[in-house]
């Protein structure tokens, strides 16, 4: 995977977690877990922060920060901020609060550029009839050839006959990745209509006529978002759930 780089985007005005980066779970910022399971993966990896102290951080872990401004619009402005100069034909992102992810969540992606897809991504069976129905988990529908038809907060498919059944729904996973040039054209797009109504970056993807390739993985991952969400990750790493 030499091509490929895994950009971690990370910045510390985080609004539901504020100084979310650096947040400690089970004793090191959030931060370094992500960093640490990417590199159990792959050598190239970039961190884009508006924050020194993050820099430093990852820098001690053998990962390159990148500064990067503070005003930029979204996460993924601030992974082309990073990597638009870098020599790598494809680029990864990988969210700053996903402590758990595996890899075959990276390997797949990157698999998905290497068959020709310009933007790809990843997601899996939900496990309850809860998380379908919440609206932070993402919802994700396919074509016969594994493209998403679209992304919702919203249970979708909608079963109009009979009960929920969580396994029939796929949960999408916070990981994206891009041919160089794709991602340039990414951050050229306007916010979309539908973007705006989900608050869901990838739907300018679709919004725009493109194809978004999505590898179904066996692996769940988790995103820490919210105070309540820390608490759970600190259990789930000490095994108690």
């Amino acid at each position: 995977m030499e091509e490929l780089v895994v950009v971690i985007p990370a910045r510390l005005g985080s609004t539901r977690l504020p100084g979310k980066p650096l947040r400690e779970l089970s004793g090191k910022p959030l931060i370094a877990w992500v960093v640490e399971a990417v590199k159990k993966v792959i050598p190239n990896v970039v961190v884009a922060t508006d924050s020194q102290r993050v820099i430093e951080v990852v820098e001690e872990l053998g990962a390159r920060g990148v500064m990067t401004p503070s005003d930029l619009p979204s996460g993924t402005d601030r992974v082309y901020h990073a990597a638009k100069d870098l020599p790598f034909k494809y680029v990864v992102n990988i969210q700053g609060d996903e402590p758990f992810i595996e890899r075959e969540h990276i390997v797949s992606v990157y698999e998905g550029l290497k068959r020709g897809y310009s933007f790809t991504t990843a997601a899996t069976p939900f496990r309850s009839e809860e998380e379908v129905r919440d609206s932070s988990k993402v919802k994700v529908v396919l074509d016969k050839k594994g493209r998403a038809l679209y992304f919702s907060r919203s249970p979708i498919p909608f079963v109009r006959d009979g009960r929920v059944k969580p396994e029939t729904y796929l949960k999408h996973i916070g990981i994206y990745g891009f041919t160089k040039e794709a991602l340039k054209k990414f951050v050229s797009w306007k916010e979309g209509r539908l973007e705006k109504l989900e608050k869901l970056e990838q739907l300018r993807i679709l919004e725009n006529g493109e194809e978004i390739f999505v590898s179904v993985v066996e692996k769940d991952s988790f995103g820490v978002d919210t105070e309540e969400d820390l608490k759970l990750a600190e259990k789930m790493v000490k095994g108690e759930v």
